[in-house]
């Protein structure tokens, strides 16, 4: 596996991970957070702005774990990169989100 597919895998992984929180309050219809709002990550963005971002994400998430190298699920590095990549991304958007949710 050459170097920029572990790159690659990685932040595939926070791609991933960053769509959930938009797809999650996105599609039971709640405002939430997303760089498009006013403050860019403060204010709130309506439903459909958070369900079309979460799609984006998931979107560039398959392109660059799915198209570049060939991850393979049954191999323990790919998805250890790939893990930590959602890991990481998890743990920087529980701490952003928490501040402004009262989570924190």
């Amino acid at each position: 596996m050459r170097w920029y597919h572990y790159i690659s895998y990685f932040f595939g992984g926070a791609f991933l991970a960053n769509a959930l929180p938009h797809l999650g309050n996105g599609i039971p219809g709640h405002a939430f957070q997303s760089p498009f709002a006013s403050p860019p990550g403060v204010g709130l963005s309506s439903s459909m702005v958070n369900v079309l971002w979460s799609l984006f994400n998931l979107a560039i998430g398959y392109l660059v774990v799915c198209h570049v190298g060939s991850f393979n699920l049954r191999k323990t590095q790919h998805v250890l990169v790939l893990g930590t990549g959602v890991l990481i991304m998890s743990i920087m958007l529980a701490h952003t989100f928490g501040q402004l949710h009262g989570g924190m």
